[in-house]
Formats: C-alpha cells, structure tokens, sequence
C-alpha cells in the first residue's frame, strides 16, 4: 500500500527576502526526500534540523537566483565541509542546465564546481523523471524570457504541483489538473507588470488556475510579506508542513 507524501515548506519568500525568511525550497518526503528548489536561506534552515541534510535528490524550476542559490555553498560543504562523507546528492536541472552552471561556476568558484559536487541531470519539457523515488513532470510555464518549469510530482497514488514562477497560462493549469495540492505562487498585487512580457500570477489569478485544474487544495507561496491575502486562502509560511 502507497502511502502519502509530507509537503515542509523551508522557504517561500519572493525574490526578495520576507522578513526572516528563506527563498524558495520546499521538501517533498515519501520513501525518499526530494527538494524542489533550493533558494537562499533553504540551506541553513534546513542545517537547523540535522547537521547536514540529509536529501536524495534536489530539482531546480529555473536559474534565478532565489530558486538556486544556495547550491553554491552545498557544493563547498558537501566537498569539504559536514557533507563530505554522505552520498552524492543528484540535482536536476533544466535543459541545457550543465552548461548553465558551469558558467555560473566560472564566477562562484571553477566550472567543475557542480558537477564535482552533485550527480547532475537535465530534464526535458514533458519527459517525466524519477528523482528520490517519485515521478517528476516538468511543464514549461512562463516565466519573463527565462526557461521555466512547473513541477507535477506523484507517488503513484497522490499528486503534488509545484508552480515554480509563471505567468498564467493553460501549460500550468495542465501541470496541476486533479492535483492533491497546488503550491502555487501569487507575487504581484494586481495582475499588472508594466508593458512588458508577464512573470508572474496575482492572487486572483492563481485562485483561477487552481480551479480551472480540478485540484483539491491550494496553498499560496512567493507572496510578499508586504502583500495582503483574502483570509479564506492558505498561505504558506516559513516551516509549515502539509500532507498530501
């Protein structure tokens, strides 16, 4: 018999820090432990519980910085720090995600610097993956011009969605169609972003994707300290757990 999966939000803030927040990571345990995202923050959170973390397996969303940051210093520690005797953590990323971080490398440290630190992996728009014993669907969403995937993750019995950052769109709704829980992100205050390409959801909108996809419950994240929230919605704080 499956059983169901624990949802730990280690951090939810926006891009830019709530006040005593992490960014954006959220810890997804069943038989396994996979991390979705890995902003700043989410590391020394969660060194608060154990003294390395203990996570099979970490999927990024997208490469700005507040949803993968703190691979940076898990390479150091993970190569000569606390984490240098645990197993290797496999750390997947967007297409063409190796050569992203190597470059990225070239400025934190040395273009080897991932790789010798994870098993590294690229995903691909629609392809499911098994990470940390559960199967993950990456759907592109937008995002500004950045490469950016929603997340559709099951154990083959429940379903969770993880909207990453995006603007509305039917590929997110179709990420979370009859999920058991959507976290999905409601940054802005109203749905306006000046005249350019959009990035992101207002609450209103989010609300209108989660019940366009039939999923069971919503729980609001990436929303600004600063924002207010319509009381009947859930919002995620730092440290919240949900079961799915």
């Amino acid at each position: 018999m499956l059983s169901g999966m624990k949802v730990t939000v280690v951090g939810c803030s926006p891009a830019w820090p709530n006040p005593g927040g992490a960014q954006s990571g959220y810890l997804v345990e069943g038989s396994q432990r996979l991390l979705l995202d890995c902003g700043p923050g989410v590391l020394p959170r969660l060194r608060q519980e154990e003294n390395w973390p203990h996570v099979d397996a970490i999927a990024i969303t997208h490469f700005h910085l507040d949803h993968w940051g703190d691979l940076v210093p898990w390479t150091w520690g993970s190569q000569f720090g606390p984490g240098r005797d645990g197993p290797t953590v496999a750390v997947w990323v967007p297409p063409d995600g190796r050569q992203a971080l190597r470059h990225f490398g070239t400025h934190f440290g040395n273009e080897d610097m991932f790789e010798s630190a994870f098993e590294l992996n690229e995903y691909a728009d629609g392809e499911p993956f098994v990470a940390a014993g559960l199967r993950v669907t990456p759907v592109r969403v937008p995002h500004y011009d950045i490469e950016t995937y929603a997340f559709r993750i099951t154990n083959g019995d429940r379903t969770l969605a993880y909207s990453g950052d995006s603007a509305p769109s039917d590929a997110l709704v179709v990420a979370a169609r009859d999920a058991d829980l959507f976290l999905c992100e409601a940054t802005l205050a109203t749905p306006v972003e000046g005249d350019g390409m959009r990035g992101h959801l207002a609450a209103d909108e989010a609300v209108a994707a989660f019940e366009r996809s039939g999923a069971k419950r919503l729980v609001i994240v990436h929303r600004p300290h600063e924002l207010s929230l319509d009381r009947n919605l859930v919002r995620a704080s730092d440290g919240d757990t949900f079961e799915v």
